[in-house]
């Protein structure tokens, strides 16, 4: 009975022992941390097939060659494990738990995208989204009503696609730009449940408050009331249960963007992927209003008195759904009346606000459209609409003013170093060609005379990436600022020149800075910044004078200080030892197994070849871990 316990117990143990050490060696050789599920069956696989190639074997034999049984096992285990990490690697099948929740938001992103593609076919775009393109002057109107039954997401998306100017058609732009204000409002039973799950009851929190809203877009819509303190003020609310619907629909955005770069060339050329990717991260921000809050206190804190009225958000009522901020009387820039106001001076007081959060503080309003600006009673203008907003640190700002007083001189070698202080430079670049092409540029867009358009920034763009220069997403976003400013200043003051008044601005900030108070205040900070350095250098000039008066100098420089570069030679190392060590044993292994002499450990088997064929497996194993590491695909660090 003792013996029967001991075998039914010690068998299936001694068993699980040796899975556990077929998997824990097959995974220390592969050097991957493999699935414990997929470990497991590999080796039971691996156990099976070597049992299988000895089953003829006899015992004598079989137990000489345990060794090289329990070798084959473990080849079998890691290629079959190698497989399995290229065909499904680890990580990528979900959980069983997550299996029914990953079903259920695949079935809706299925239903919902079906939604989406037969609207767009209802409206006559399937052509487009097959890639055969034609020509139909009915496509923008088309393309406006797809959207716009396509819900809160693609609504927005086509206000965004609205102020690009520089990708697609006068005619397309005209008719998305529809989209800016004729959105239906949403019931005010759903605002007011909003309202109370974020601030409180509209009574407890207002002493009046506008159940009709005085605008409505694709993300939130916006009431008039008066806090009980007596001041006038608008509210902010989100659409309720937009952020759920946006974070389908996002999805779905991008996925459709990759088919139209995949299958169209007008995607392609267009970057539609990049442009989808954009879009994603900026209605994500945009759809926290507490985001909003805090971009509107830094405008207002970079913008100074210039004219131009920017509202102040009251942050103790402002939440993730809510944003309540000063109210501003007077009408949207597209419909407002501008006989009597004086434009020009509209203008500069726009383009001076708009330049001076860019160059001097580094935070500026990065959609200033039409839309977003109103025209106040009082003759001034008002900034609206602060979910989107660009920052510049000190650096890429000192580039910009670098290239403003380039143009301003034009100085296409200036413009030319200012450029490649803003952008990623690739390692080689013919700097010679590309000056003269910005020479080309200067003269074609900023001649005397000449009036810059949309087509200037889109040239620029076109210049850059022709040579290879990578625009880091805040100076694009700079870009795509003023492109649309400039189109702003063009419907306020017809024949406003940008490009002068830029060079007005850039000439004032240059002059103010060769003030004697200023450059006092330069040379004080620098100064300041440099005397610890003043202060220890006497001592290390002497110390070096001393050392090579005395014939002591030196110099110590420490190879593979970077850890990076001790990894990359250990793993080099790393790499050739077992590389030397495989071919050494597959050597060693054939040379015994050539052999003759030796003790018989069997019949027709001697120790020689014994050796050999555990030789032969380790020299596999050890080949195989050098394979696996070599092609194994590393992470870049940065």
């Amino acid at each position: 009975m003792d013996d029967f316990l001991l075998y039914t117990v010690g068998v299936p143990l001694t068993f699980l022992a040796l899975v556990l050490g077929m998997a824990l060696a097959a995974r220390r050789i592969l050097g991957l941390r493999v699935g414990l599920i997929r470990t497991t069956f590999a080796c039971l696989l691996g156990l099976s097939i070597s049992a299988g190639v000895l089953s003829d074997t006899p015992d004598e034999v079989t137990g000489a060659l345990s060794t090289v049984q329990f070798g084959i096992s473990l080849l079998v285990t890691i290629g079959l494990l190698a497989f399995a990490e290229v065909v499904v690697p680890t990580g990528s099948i979900p959980p069983p738990t997550e299996w029914w929740r990953a079903a259920r938001a695949r079935v809706a992103r299925t239903r919902r995208y079906s939604r989406i593609t037969a609207i767009a076919f209802r409206h006559g775009l399937g052509p487009y989204l097959r890639g055969r393109e034609r020509t139909d002057t009915r496509v923008a109107r088309s393309l406006r009503l797809a959207l716009e039954e396509a819900g809160v997401t693609f609504v927005k998306l086509g206000q965004v696609l609205s102020t690009r100017p520089d990708l697609l058609p006068p005619d397309v732009v005209d008719e998305l730009t529809l989209l800016q204000d004729k959105v239906p409002a949403a019931p005010w039973a759903d605002v007011r449940e909003v309202l109370v799950a974020e601030i409180g009851a509209p009574e407890d929190v207002f002493a009046e408050f506008d159940q009709t809203p005085i605008a409505a877009a694709s993300v939130a819509q916006v009431h008039r009331a008066r806090l009980k303190s007596g001041e006038e003020v608008v509210v902010k609310v989100q659409r309720p249960g937009v952020r759920r619907v946006a974070e389908g629909d996002l999805d779905i955005v991008n996925r459709l963007a990759a088919t139209l770069h995949d299958r169209t060339r007008w995607g392609r050329a267009i970057g539609v992927r990049d442009l989808a990717a954009g879009f994603s991260a900026a209605l994500r921000e945009e759809l926290d209003f507490r985001v909003e809050a805090r971009n509107l206190v830094a405008v207002r804190a970079a913008s100074g008195e210039n004219g131009v009225v920017l509202p102040r958000a009251h942050e103790d009522l402002c939440t993730a759904r809510v944003l309540v901020m000063d109210r501003l009387d007077g009408v949207p820039l597209r419909s407002a009346p501008l006989d009597s106001v004086d434009r020009d001076a509209l203008a500069k007081s726009l383009l001076d606000v708009l330049l001076r959060q860019v160059m001097l503080n580094g935070v500026f309003h990065a959609d200033p459209h039409p839309g977003n600006i109103m025209l106040l009673h009082d003759g001034r203008l008002g900034l609206l609409d602060f979910g989107s907003v660009g920052r510049i640190d000190a650096q890429l700002r000192s580039a910009l003013g670098k290239m403003l007083l380039a143009i301003d001189h034009g100085d296409p070698a200036g413009l030319r170093d200012a450029l490649l202080e803003l952008v990623a430079r690739p390692d080689e670049i013919d700097e010679q060609q590309l000056e003269r092409a910005l020479g080309q540029f200067m003269a074609r867009h900023l001649s005397a005379g000449m009036r810059p358009d949309v087509e200037m920034f889109g040239d620029l763009f076109k210049l850059v990436y022709r040579y290879g220069l990578s625009i880091p997403p805040e100076i694009a976003a700079v870009f795509r600022a003023l492109a649309t400013v400039e189109g702003t200043l063009g419907a306020l003051s017809p024949g406003f020149n940008i490009v002068v008044e830029s060079r007005a601005f850039a000439d004032k900030q240059f002059s103010e800075r060769l003030t004697p108070e200023s450059l006092r205040t330069t040379v004080s900070a620098e100064l300041a910044s440099m005397l610890p350095l003043l202060k220890r250098l006497p001592r290390r000039a002497e110390r070096i004078s001393s050392a090579l008066e005395q014939g002591r100098l030196g110099l110590n420089m420490r190879l593979f200080a970077d850890d990076r570069d001790r990894q990359f030679i250990t793993s080099l190392l790393h790499q050739v030892m077992l590389t030397v060590l495989g071919a050494t044993a597959g050597l060693m292994a054939v040379l015994l197994l050539g052999a003759d002499g030796g003790p018989n450990v069997t019949p027709d088997i001697t120790l020689y070849q014994v050796f050999g064929y555990n030789l032969l497996v380790i020299s596999v194993l050890l080949g195989l871990r050098v394979v696996v590491t070599v092609f194994r695909p590393r992470r870049v660090e940065a």
